[in-house]
């Protein structure tokens, strides 16, 4: 199969979708890979170092030629308009607060397949569960200024000017994370190691019991409904949202009324704004720009977190992705998918139609029939995939929404 591999445009959005290492694998595969000039110079992978994988270094528009287009974040309008109906995109979509970038795919004829919504036998999200962790853990350093140039905690950028865990005589910041799934662990994980004061709501108590365990008590665990999010969100210094409702809009947990009762330069780090943000006060940002003040409080609610962090961040999603890449390249996507109905879980637009229930339920439109969505594929008969996919820790129950955050 022709690979292509676009260079990124979202703002500071230094990852890539393929690896020299990557590369490599599909090339032995016998693939051809057509990868973007300056695709991996955020990272520090030179075209020379695609080239000696086996791929060719090509423009934009060759890039974009090729069947399988390999991406991290979403398509750009205009990225959409360069895809036809021979062609499968696969990368993180988010379609479910996006209904013009959803409307553009559907125009183009071409597959989508979303990293965010390809599941696990246990119900889990492998391709989004890596960068949950990192969402999950940068929320706090980027919350408390710790290794991030803006620090939206301190007075400079209209935040308290507190140190998030304090000094003998003063007391820590009190951190409260909305879902204690997998970025949401991560984010108590840093805020208790630097010493703050730290609350996590969540609905399962099946999940509140492991988080107990795993924090040997250090962190309160608290059962989240409408007042407890209420009491804690406008107690809090530094509120982490990191709530997700698989392929559909985040719920909004933490009203407009709750964020007028907080704190004059408080702040909400919104995970979740991906897929549209769990705080009633949210909208997208850049890192260009990445913080506002609403009713005092600010804002950080940065759209591709991991993007800043490009070198962890792609060598950990290439992790997961490149073995549903081979799986795709090798079978074609139909196959594939027919295949795996695991990986059937992330088609969500093929054909002009969008065929995942929670993003056609969020941008309202239909979704075909189970009888429609069979013909799609050269076998209705979903078996188990040949390809070994590389574990994902998930220690407990998926059966609750926060199992990971969206912001990838």
């Amino acid at each position: 199969m022709q690979i292509g591999v676009p260079k990124e445009t979202k703002v500071h959005e230094y990852r890539v979708g393929l690896t020299p290492t990557s590369v490599a694998e599909l090339v032995r595969d016998g693939h051809d890979v057509v990868v973007e000039t300056g695709a991996g110079d955020g990272i520090g992978f030179g075209d020379a170092e695609y080239t000696a994988a086996g791929a060719r270094v090509a423009s934009t528009q060759e890039a974009f030629e090729q069947t399988l287009v390999i991406k991290v974040k979403e398509p750009s309008l205009a990225e959409c308009a360069r895809l036809g109906e021979s062609q499968i995109l696969f990368t993180y979509l988010h379609l479910a607060a996006n209904p013009e970038l959803t409307s553009a795919l559907m125009a183009s004829g071409a597959t989508a397949i979303a990293y965010e919504t390809v599941t696990a036998a246990d119900g889990s999200l492998p391709l989004l569960s890596p960068m949950s962790e990192i969402a999950g853990r940068m929320s706090v350093q980027v919350g408390a200024g710790t290794l991030q140039r803006i620090s939206a905690l301190q007075r400079t950028t209209g935040g308290r000017g507190i140190l998030l865990g304090g000094v003998p005589g003063v007391a820590p910041a009190r951190v409260v994370v909305i879902g204690g799934g997998m970025a949401g662990a991560n984010a108590a994980t840093i805020a208790l190691g630097l010493g703050a004061e730290v609350a996590i709501l969540d609905k399962s108590v099946t999940r509140l019991r492991w988080l107990a365990d795993r924090f040997d008590g250090r962190a309160k665990t608290i059962m989240a409904n409408a007042s407890t999010t209420s009491e804690y969100v406008r107690d809090a210094d530094l509120v982490v949202g990191a709530v997700l409702v698989p392929g559909a809009r985040a719920p909004k947990l933490v009203s407009a009324e709750d964020v007028r009762e907080m704190r004059d330069g408080s702040v909400l780090v919104d995970i979740s704004i991906d897929q549209g943000g769990c705080f009633e006060t949210s909208r997208p940002t850049s890192h260009d720009d990445p913080t506002f003040i609403h009713d005092g409080v600010v804002h950080y609610c940065v759209t591709n977190m991991p993007g800043v962090v490009p070198h962890t961040s792609t060598l950990a999603l290439n992790n997961v992705t490149l073995p549903y890449i081979r799986t795709i390249a090798n079978k074609g996507w139909q196959a594939a998918v027919a295949d795996d109905k695991y990986l059937a879980d992330g088609l969500n637009v093929a054909r002009g139609t969008v065929w995942h229930d929670a993003v056609a339920e969020s941008v309202g439109v239909a979704r075909p029939d189970a009888h429609r969505f069979e013909a799609l594929f050269e076998t209705a008969q979903y078996t188990a995939s040949p390809i070994a996919y590389p574990d994902i820790e998930v220690p407990y129950s998926p059966s609750s929404p926060s199992s990971v955050t969206a912001n990838a």
